[in-house]
């Protein structure tokens, strides 16, 4: 059974469609295709049916990402399917755990920006690189839809920084799972 990964925002248009085009990427860049699936939502039903904003597409496409999207609001009922969902700020990490039917479903929930690893030209702070509980906001991606490009290219550079240890973190369990 494939290992599951939502990736979770406000409306489902911008942060999340953009982390998960990401993370898919560094799926299959790294063989792991029929091992995990990957996929997104939105706290609300505000765009439901819609496309990815349409500077979310252009910014993915001028990195090299799939943009092909469909927005829809993530539910309750999905925490029984689902091995880990990804908020992109701390509200939707509240908001997913307060929404989610058992405890255990609500360890699911984490901050994508929890999985950052220091840049090499950053002082390594000694921490581990596994998910923090923290809902701090410096681990927030901020929301673009408001601003202008560079807030969406600013949300793809964070994004990227996290895959890969998101990545590693995925990447160890479902190598656990299958030892």
């Amino acid at each position: 059974m494939p290992y599951r990964v939502c990736f979770v925002c406000t409306g489902n248009i911008c942060r999340s469609p953009m982390a998960e085009s990401v993370f898919r990427a560094r799926v299959a860049e790294a063989g792991l295709d029929g091992l995990i699936e990957v996929d997104s939502a939105g706290t609300g039903g505000w765009h439901e049916g819609d496309s990815a904003d349409p500077r979310t597409v252009s910014v993915l496409e001028a990195n090299g990402y799939d943009s092909d999207h469909t927005a829809r609001q993530f539910r309750a009922s999905w925490f029984s399917r689902l091995d880990l969902v990804i908020a992109l700020d701390s509200g939707h990490l509240e908001a997913l755990r307060r929404l989610a039917p058992t405890s255990a479903d609500a360890e699911k929930v984490q901050l994508l920006r929890s999985y950052a690893r220091p840049s090499p030209d950053q002082p390594s702070t000694g921490a581990s690189h596994a998910p923090s509980d923290s809902a701090g906001h410096d681990l927030d991606v901020p929301d673009p839809y408001y601003g202008g490009m560079d807030g969406f290219e600013e949300c793809l550079e964070m994004v990227e920084a996290a895959s890969v240890g998101l990545l590693a973190a995925v990447q160890e369990h479902v190598e656990g799972e299958a030892a």
